[in-house]
């Protein structure tokens, strides 16, 4: 037995040491050996054929935030590296472990004007939270675990390894392919909080009269949903999320106000973020879209910031109380300091706030979601799907018509990564890929996935990617031929001036049934929960599209659509 191996025999086994189970990538020149070593190996991951590399990466984005564990993607050089660097940099920005594999030309080529040449360590550094281009095959398996100790320690992000093609060819010890388990899934290694940061938080919540507690994606992220039921319900104290932070609390909890901000949140629920006179910012930024563009927390507002990630606490607003580290360890810390003090349940009230405003909220919502006008209601779509769909599905959204229909409206019923959108960049052609992901991390789930005909038109190639791997998505098309969260801003920032927003009308639901996908389209509403039942029940993956009300004449819950 040999006691070495190629440079792309020992990424293949690297990979598998770190507990990889699925691959999503695209072929090239600069890729032969890789896949050449994939083939020959006996190794349990599976690899997904693309049709483009940023879809590759959304599936691997996807793929990591049901799971937990890093998703993997790789592409060739050139062009290759290029198309993989916008799913790096949403999923590094949203916090979720993702390596990038990007194969390149040989090191011995280097300035010598070789095809498809291109930096790639320069090209990833700003967009990744590690990136390195490995110039030695014996330097394989421990940069492997560098990108993997990287992507998922502290706050979690994406990683970047560049493969040059000779590389790929020269020896590597057998001996030198290990890894470090805990770094298999994330967060790993948790850094707790210092307890006297946690006795000041909730000496400053304690005093309040009307605090909020506004979660981020970090709540999710690290696991902490069940440490803020018991923090949430002992207080009765009002929660409410971002859309990252969606799943936190299931949203049919008493204390879950839902989404705040100018994208899904609604004049009801910002009076609770516009009313409180302390807000804890909880594995949250404290951004623009949650904020409302800083219309709130007004000047003056006492804030709690607990976090991960030291960066954010007072970046952006003034910090009474800062409390760095792993969310779910901060929640538990704070429970256990009041059960040290003894403080029971009932002390702020938040539960009927929240009661009132739901019931305000949704009077107007389910209105509008009765509607038997043509174009079909946004809001009629969501009534319907909360209806339909099973308690554990799990639903991708892009972020142009759905995102704020479902966040505003469509109530989780169930707490964890159970709503999926790419709210760091918010790239359209995000969802399409990124459900096929889903379905691969998590496929006992319903994964339905949500997007705008614009959003369509970005990735509807991998429509053959989805029937190729028999995956049984179903995918539902907001038709309205505009880009319309773009012709909505026209329409209010700019005195309905339109220019170059608009597109002709395309049969979406043709295109599916081209690639195999079963398809409908759907115009009239009363038929609209009769299809979209059909198409959740069929065993393959299936596409509805729905000719809906365009943004710019509907009563859509955007707060500002400039973000």
């Amino acid at each position: 037995m040999s006691n070495s191996m190629t440079g792309a025999q020992a990424m293949v086994r690297s990979l598998e040491a770190h507990g990889v189970r699925h691959i999503f990538g695209l072929c090239g020149d600069t890729t032969l050996p890789f896949y050449d070593a994939m083939l020959q190996l006996d190794h349990p991951i599976q690899h997904i054929l693309t049709r483009d590399e940023r879809s590759a990466t959304y599936m691997a984005d996807g793929y990591s935030r049901v799971t937990g564990r890093a998703g993997v993607c790789e592409g060739p050089s050139g062009g290759g590296a290029t198309y993989i660097l916008p799913g790096l940099i949403e999923a590094s920005e949203s916090s979720y472990a993702v390596l990038g594999i990007t194969t390149d030309v040989s090191v011995a080529s280097y300035g010598r004007y070789p095809l498809t040449e291109v930096d790639q360590e320069a090209l990833m550094r700003p967009l990744t939270k590690w990136n390195t281009v490995i110039k030695r095959a014996d330097h394989i398996p421990r940069m492997v675990r560098q990108a993997f100790r990287a992507m998922t320690t502290g706050r979690s992000g994406a990683a970047h390894l560049g493969l040059p093609y000779d590389i790929q060819y020269d020896d590597v010890p057998a001996g030198d392919i290990w890894a470090d388990a805990q770094l298999t899934s994330y967060p790993a290694y948790r850094t707790g909080p210092d307890q006297g940061a946690i006795d000041g938080a909730l000496d400053a919540i304690l005093s309040a009269k009307s605090p909020l507690i506004v979660c981020g994606g970090g709540v999710v992220i690290s696991g902490g949903m069940e440490a803020l039921d018991r923090l949430a319900t002992r207080l009765d104290i009002t929660v409410a999320t971002s859309i990252s932070g969606q799943g936190s609390l299931a949203e049919t909890h008493p204390n879950c106000l839902g989404v705040v901000g100018s994208n899904g949140g609604t004049d009801e629920t910002w009076e609770a973020m516009a009313g409180a006179d302390l807000v804890v910012f909880m594995g949250c930024r404290a951004g623009s879209t949650t904020t409302s563009r800083w219309e709130a927390p007004q000047p003056g507002t006492r804030v709690v910031h607990c976090d991960v990630d030291p960066m954010v606490i007072g970046a952006v607003l003034p910090t009474e109380v800062g409390v760095v580290g792993d969310l779910r360890m901060t929640l538990d810390a704070m429970n256990a300091e009041l059960d040290r003090r003894g403080q029971g349940a009932g002390t702020f009230g938040g539960a009927a706030v929240i009661a009132d405003i739901h019931k305000r909220k949704f009077d107007k919502f389910n209105h509008l979601a009765a509607s038997d006008e043509a174009p079909i209601r946004p809001e009629r779509i969501i009534a319907t799907l909360q209806r339909i769909l099973p308690e554990d599905a799990t639903i991708v959204s892009d972020p142009g018509t759905s995102c704020p229909y479902f966040s505003a409206y469509y109530q989780l019923p169930q707490p964890g990564r159970h709503f999926i959108t790419n709210r760091a960049h918010g790239a359209l052609g995000y969802a399409l890929s990124a459900s096929l992901g889903a379905w691969f991390g998590r496929p006992d789930s319903k994964v339905v996935g949500l997007m705008g005909d614009g959003s369509f038109g970005f990735t509807c190639g991998e429509l053959e990617t989805v029937t190729r791997c028999r995956a049984p998505i179903t995918y539902i098309v907001f038709s309205n031929s505009n880009f319309g969260w773009i012709k909505a801003s026209q329409h209010d920032d700019c005195g309905g001036r339109y220019y170059n927003v608009d597109f002709n009308r395309v049969d979406q639901a043709a295109v599916a049934a081209a690639y195999g996908v079963k398809s409908w389209r759907v115009e009239d509403p009363a038929k609209l929960e009769g299809v979209l039942k059909e198409a959740i029940a069929h065993d393959g993956p299936t596409l509805v599209d729905i000719v809906c009300q365009p943004l710019e004449e509907a009563k859509a819950p955007v707060r500002r659509w400039m973000g």
